[in-house]
């Protein structure tokens, strides 16, 4: 009896699962569409809203246990925390991920509306207002939102340029909806009509998949990005700096591209300690290509620090300055309470920085208005966006090499995809280890160095101009059609 009680709970656990391999590096897009109609179907025979409530966190513990446990690498083999601790942290971090679904499942089941529009409105809307919360909440972590299983390949990518990451989110959730609704009804009536709306939702996505909503302006752009491959524990040791500097000078002197990229804190060094004869060699080298480099560093001023990218070259100098940061990882909230756990149970260097504010302008370099975003910066698509249509150019640089050899590199890569599918823009991604990419203005990956590996990765770019609708819009389509359907449930609710 006790096992018969469990099998809903372990069933919504497995399909969270099953989601992750929607995401990159596997990329079966069809699996989190599956995963959310067992979810479903698990909430429409759930008798109590505690129960759906329990099987939608068990399902968000399947979801993030799953796909986000290189949060336990970060914490234990590089922040040093006991192994014991770091499992429980990465546990309730996956815990507290997991309160939205769970909250969706009790919201969806304490709302009375009519049995089909409960499936093919409620559900599908409910679930994705609960993820556009989760990438609010806290600051935000939207990291594996079911829309970004669809690029760049499934048909329903066709609709990111429309409604953004999350409006994807909500097409996937009506799909999920809708074969529900078939599976119920087999070949009945409904179970006919479910099909048919399916097959519109997909082919019209595949039909929009082609269509291109900016255009390429100007010459092609010779970049090279520069992947270092610097282990984490050695990146700001003492010992290594030199060895560090020189790496990269090497690299970026082994290329004669118009514009390049070094990764997030390339050179683990406050700027005014970068010493002014490196930075002269590598100005003097990018003004002998004709263009630019853009350098990560750390930045003081005024007494607060700040993740930072700066060019050097034939442009006046200027600098893009991290805007999103990480809680814990790069700023404190709430220090007087929470201040112990940087200095005393992690190890991270420069672990309160300050914010550079959200309307820093592109920066003018090589020929491109350049819109730089550092970090998990590309998982914000409706932050990205503050830089359109004036920037011709994204470039995302980061250091992932805290998650080492994990699958958070290549779900990394995936969310740079969906902020070039949402924008029509190209995105440069210059990493540390990996994953160093040319992604299109498609979202396909056009070039791709090998993870772990010291390299240089030079490819011919465009810059591109107009406006996506998501660029015009935001999440403000996604929220008016969330609204819709829940006023249409909420009408039928008599019936």
């Amino acid at each position: 009896m006790k096992k018969l009680i469990a099998l809903p709970y372990v069933t919504a656990f497995l399909a969270g699962v099953a989601a992750v391999m929607g995401f990159a590096p596997f990329g079966f897009f069809p699996l989190p569409v599956f995963a959310l109609a067992v979810l479903f179907w698990l909430w429409s025979r759930a008798g109590r809203p505690a129960q759906a409530a329990w099987l939608g966190l068990s399902f968000g513990m399947g979801l993030f246990c799953a796909g986000i446990g290189w949060i336990y690498v970060a914490l234990h083999v590089y922040g040093y925390m006991h192994p014991i601790l770091a499992a429980l942290a990465t546990a309730l971090f996956a815990a507290v991920n997991a309160t939205l679904p769970a909250l969706a499942g009790y919201a969806q089941a304490r709302f009375r509306t009519s049995p089909t529009a409960h499936v093919m409105l409620l559900m599908p809307a409910i679930w994705t207002l609960a993820e556009w919360l989760r990438g609010l909440l806290f600051t935000g972590f939207p990291w594996l939102a079911v829309g970004y299983s669809q690029v760049p390949d499934s048909p329903l990518a066709g609709y990111a340029p429309l409604v953004g990451v999350f409006g994807v989110s909500l097409i996937v959730a009506v799909s999920a909806a809708l074969l529900l609704v078939l599976w119920n009804a087999r070949w009945s009536r409904p179970g006919k009509i479910a099909l048919s709306a399916l097959l519109l939702v997909w082919i019209a996505g595949a039909l929009l998949r082609p269509v291109e909503w900016t255009h390429a302006q100007g010459e092609p752009l010779k970049v090279s990005l520069l992947q270092g491959n610097i282990a984490q524990n050695e990146k700001f040791d003492d010992e290594r700096l030199l060895g560090i500097l020189e790496d990269y000078q090497r690299l970026a002197q082994s290329s004669d591209a118009r514009l390049i990229i070094m990764p997030e804190t390339a050179l683990p060094l406050l700027r005014e300690n970068v010493p002014e004869n490196y930075q002269t060699i590598l100005g003097d080298h990018a003004r002998k290509n004709g263009g630019d480099i853009l350098l990560g560093a750390f930045e003081k001023e005024d007494g607060n620090y700040y993740n930072s990218v700066y060019s050097l070259g034939s442009a006046e100098s200027q600098h893009y300055r991290k805007n999103h940061l990480v809680p814990f990882g790069e700023f404190i909230p709430l220090r007087s309470v929470f201040g112990w756990i940087i200095n005393e149970v992690l190890q991270i260097p420069m672990g309160d920085q300050t914010s550079g504010g959200a309307d820093q302008p592109p920066l003018a370099v090589a020929g491109q208005m350049v819109a730089v975003n550092i970090c998990y910066e590309d998982a914000f698509g409706e932050e990205i966006i503050h830089a359109l249509p004036a920037a011709t150019l994204l470039v995302n640089v980061t250091n992932d090499a805290w998650y080492g050899e994990s699958h958070a590199a290549m779900q990394h890569n995936q969310l740079s995809q969906m902020r070039a599918l949402e924008t029509g823009r190209m995105m440069l991604r210059a990493t540390n280890t990996g994953v160093t990419s040319v992604i299109g203005a498609d979202g396909r990956v056009q070039a791709m160095l090998p993870q772990h590996e010291a390299g240089v990765l030079t490819a011919e770019v465009r810059g591109y101009a107009g406006a996506t609708p998501y660029v015009r819009w935001g999440n403000a389509a996604m929220l008016l059609l969330v609204a819709g359907m829940l006023a249409v449930a909420w009408r039928m609710r008599g019936r």
